[in-house]
């Protein structure tokens, strides 16, 4: 196990430890990180470079000690879940500016709280709906620009599911921001994503429905995916990376652990990086682009084509004021 102490007490499980002779290798996955490193004659000490989202780091491991040893803290209770058929509600929020010429924004979830950061309006109907920024119809400017923090606590006790915190939020979109709209159905530009040739490449997940999905980037084009449905990994392509809608046509059901590495082009993650940035050119031994990597990685397949989705028409939205 490794500990990130002075972030979090939870621990981070090791992949695997292997040495051959004094090379040390140490792989994480679940954070994307990986150590190698020489280990020194007398056995007190390693050095070597830890590397993380494609970002090497000098790293000493030296040997602890009872008198240097950092206690291990204990690993924190997980949070008692809500209950699987509660349907809940905001029992407070607030909604604060956020920081406009700031790039990034952030979705999480702590206790019960849904808390956002740095999120425009069209951030947040794309959350709350599962939808991509091109299946809004009548977006006015303000709802592209303007940027909100936000707490959402439940009025119901427990830690909300991924689906339940959608809930939150589309509640609160329409109390504070008096959103009203309609559905229709559109024919846009899209990428389905289907089945490959042979058996997706995708290990069962151990925590099952009863854990939150986890689908965060370790640096651009590295998405360690844990318990995470097709579906949801789906949303987060299409709200992320890619520009324009991602439909799942795989049919593959149940919760999944996989890690997918891509080398990106300038054509994604637009809404991640500044603006004007361009992406650094590739080095000689860079993962494949995205459609070949999830052929390779995932065993799908993504393919651009015309289909009509499901698209949201604003009939009213106003400004919410700030607390």
């Amino acid at each position: 196990k490794m500990y990130s102490i002075d972030q979090t007490p939870q621990p981070i499980p090791v992949s695997s430890v292997t040495r051959q002779g004094s090379v040390v290798k140490i792989s994480v996955a679940t954070i994307d990180g990986s150590y190698e490193g020489t280990l020194s004659a007398d056995g007190k000490s390693i050095n070597g470079t830890w590397t993380q989202g494609g970002h090497p780091l000098s790293l000493t491991l030296l040997r602890a000690t009872p008198e240097t040893a950092w206690a291990t803290p204990d690993a924190p209770k997980p949070p008692t879940p809500m209950a699987a058929d509660a349907n809940p509600g905001v029992e407070v929020a607030t909604i604060k500016p956020g920081k406009p010429d700031t790039p990034g924004k952030a979705f999480t979830m702590r206790g019960r709280d849904v808390i956002t950061i740095n999120t425009t309006l069209n951030d947040l109907i794309t959350e709350a709906y599962g939808l991509h920024a091109r299946q809004i119809i009548g977006i006015q400017t303000w709802m592209d620009t303007d940027k909100y923090d936000l707490t959402i606590e439940a009025d119901v006790p427990g830690a909300p599911s991924f689906a339940q915190s959608k809930v939150m939020i589309q509640k609160l979109l329409a109390d504070r921001f008096q959103l009203k709209f309609h559905h229709e159905k559109k024919e846009l530009s899209a990428y389905v994503l289907v089945l490959g040739k042979g058996e997706p490449k995708l290990t069962k997940s151990e925590a099952g429905d009863s854990g939150h999905p986890s689908l965060f980037f370790s640096g651009l084009g590295t998405l360690p995916a844990r318990n995470s449905t097709i579906e949801e990994f789906a949303g987060v392509m299409q709200q992320a990376v890619l520009d324009r809608p991602v439909v799942d046509q795989t049919g593959i059901k149940g919760r999944w652990d996989f890690t997918l590495k891509w080398t990106p082009d300038e054509s994604q993650f637009i809404g991640l990086r500044p603006p004007g940035s361009m992406l650094p050119p590739p080095k000689d031994d860079a993962p494949p682009d995205l459609f070949t990597a999830i052929q390779q990685q995932l065993g799908l397949k993504l393919v651009a084509e015309k289909t009509a989705v499901d698209v949201i028409v604003i009939d009213h939205v106003e400004k919410p004021s700030p607390n």
